[in-house]
């Protein structure tokens, strides 16, 4: 986009419009998932016994002594679900099987095959509200741009609607992929719903062109990169979360417990994939988005040398992007580490996305730096 001098008040006030309209349709969105979760069907139950863990492997290897089929098993829950596995067994090798399915209670929640008609219906208009919420978004993201002819990231309001753009943008991906995750719309329908509202009644600056620093090439390049880092560190830290509540309830489920974490009920918890599924999507993301979060950095140095004469100075934003940096490469060293999976390495990953929150949000809006044109 090129310069500009003037600000078009027109195509300011539809971006605003448009925005307010988004957050109308993410708040209907909202309601359809609600509804879904409360009166979808219940999970599997993800804690099976030893003995029905070990009938299961003892079926299966019988049919594989037989012939090469696919083989069927239905363990029933404790709490009354069921949990289906599929294999296709090969003949001649005993007990080694080729898994050709999934466990049902790692495809189970919102979404997922069993759920009930009317559960399925509003889990359907809800996605479907999230993509017109989605289009409105974007149109107001690119009005936004269009009213000073430039990219429409220069100030923490337009970074946060970006941000919410990529975090909306991400989940549609993932279900379009033929994903079964759809039990991510409400939280992050939610979480757009809050970053829009701070947005909008907090850090909300009118339309108006970029102070001389910003003037580069690297403004699509560096921010836009930090937004889509942003969107993903979100969706991992949504996915730790979870599986710390779902890793809790498994534990107390299996000690006959019947509410799940903090007291909350057990049939919500049941709708959720397994804790292992929560567990591996988390590291995933944090491993695949690491790497652009590195090129990031390097690019915000390019910048700086470019704008200010140094590579780096360690202004406030560039310490806080480097602890970052820093927290999420011990998470993932702490991965690799026999002894912390699971819980512990769960904890590094919610310091890391801590760090990354208050460099978004405390050192824009309370520390004082060479980035401070982009507060609100």
């Amino acid at each position: 986009m090129q310069l500009a001098s003037a600000v078009d008040p027109q195509l300011a006030d539809l971006s605003n419009k448009l925005i307010y309209s988004a957050m109308v349709v993410y708040t209907l969105a909202m309601f359809a998932h609600m509804i879904e979760w409360t009166f979808g069907s219940k999970g599997a139950v993800a804690v099976r016994s030893k003995e029905q863990a070990g009938s299961l492997s003892e079926t299966v290897a019988a049919a594989g002594k037989k012939a090469a089929k696919r083989v069927t098993v239905t363990v029933a829950g404790a709490g009354g679900g069921t949990t289906t596995l599929t294999r296709t067994a090969i003949a001649g090798e005993g007990a080694t099987v080729v898994t050709s399915g999934r466990a049902a209670e790692e495809e189970d929640g919102p979404g997922a095959a069993g759920t009930n008609e009317k559960a399925d219906l509003a889990g359907r208009i809800a996605v479907s509200l999230t993509v017109l919420a989605l289009l409105l978004h974007g149109g107001g993201i690119v009005a936004r741009g269009l009213s000073v002819s430039r990219w429409p990231w220069g100030n923490m309001y337009e970074f946060s609607c970006a941000f919410a753009f990529a975090m909306t943008a991400a989940y549609l991906v993932l279900l379009a992929g033929r994903k079964k995750v759809r039990w991510l719309g409400l939280p992050v329908v939610v979480a757009v719903l809050l970053t829009l509202g701070i947005a909008t009644t907090t850090l909300y600056t009118d339309s108006e062109q970029l102070v001389p620093a910003l003037h580069s090439p690297w403004l699509a390049i560096h921010v836009s990169t930090a937004i889509f880092c942003g969107g993903a560190f979100y969706a991992a830290f949504i996915a730790t979360l979870l599986y710390l509540g779902k890793d809790s309830f498994e534990k107390r489920a299996a000690a006959g417990l019947t509410t799940g974490p903090l007291g909350t009920s057990a049939s919500i918890w049941r709708r959720l994939p397994a804790a292992s599924t929560f567990d591996k999507l988390s590291y995933r993301i944090n491993a695949l988005v690491f790497p652009l979060w590195t090129f990031t950095i390097i690019a915000g140095a390019i910048w700086a040398e470019a704008a200010w004469g140094k590579y780096w100075e360690w202004d406030p934003k560039e310490t806080w992007s480097f602890i970052t940096w820093v927290a999420y490469a011990c998470y993932l060293h702490a991965r690799a580490t026999a002894g912390w999976k699971g819980r512990k390495a769960a904890y590094l990953a919610l310091a890391a996305f801590a760090c990354w929150l208050f460099n978004y949000y405390g050192v824009n809006i309370f520390v004082t730096g060479k980035h401070s044109y982009a507060g609100i």
